[in-house]
């Protein structure tokens, strides 16, 4: 099991139980204000939470918090910049072929950060993610400023790198067509319940 969530609780999200297996990708989804992002800034290690939280049978509490983070890779729904060039925020450069997969041209990571738009912001922060070659991605609404074409594109590009990585990812989603194409590995998250979808069962602990 490459991650494991056991009755995973903040104070805005309710007790979640969940396996995730390598080459899969889990949507997460539910209405505004559920807690869908605060569970995962739990699974980040960057939010206090209860339960538990295990990634290869390794708990989060028994690993260094920039250890846990460099495994477990996490794009919020608004990503940080925080040098004037894009290029200063990458520890690797991406692979071209990613930058092609997702229509960026080689020359924007040489590109001040100020003249991004939303939609190239949101990729290269996925990107900025993938270069770590982490276990498992933690995505919140990654395609929201993105048209049709590089929704498509971005969620392939991460199903690729699970699939070849033999990582995982947890995508929060509010679209329905974006989780089909990410498979039937799904949560529906209420403020007061978590309710799986037939044939995805929560994990007992």
């Amino acid at each position: 099991m490459l991650l494991e969530a056991r009755q995973v609780a903040t104070a805005h999200s309710p007790p979640v139980n969940f396996t995730l297996t390598a080459g899969t990708v889990l949507s997460i989804f539910g209405a505004s204000g559920s807690g869908k992002s605060q569970l995962l800034r739990a699974l980040a290690d960057v939010s206090p939470h209860t339960g538990e939280v295990l990634l290869e049978g390794v708990a989060q509490t028994a690993m260094r918090p920039e250890q846990w983070r460099k495994r477990v890779g996490y794009v919020p729904a608004e990503s940080g910049w925080w040098a004037d060039t894009v290029v200063a925020h990458f520890t690797n450069k991406p692979f071209q072929s990613w930058l092609d997969a997702l229509s960026l041209p080689a020359d924007l990571l040489a590109a001040p950060v100020e003249r991004l738009s939303s939609g190239e912001r949101q990729r290269l922060a996925v990107l900025r993610a993938l270069t770590v070659n982490p276990r498992v991605l933690l995505l919140d609404e990654p395609t929201a400023n993105l048209d049709d074409h590089n929704a498509k594109a971005m969620a392939q590009l991460v199903l690729s790198y699970v699939r070849e990585h033999n990582a995982a990812a947890v995508w929060v989603s509010h679209s329905r067509e974006e989780r089909l194409r990410l498979g039937e590995n799904s949560l529906e998250i209420h403020a007061s319940a978590i309710i799986p979808p037939p044939g995805n069962q929560p994990h007992e602990p």
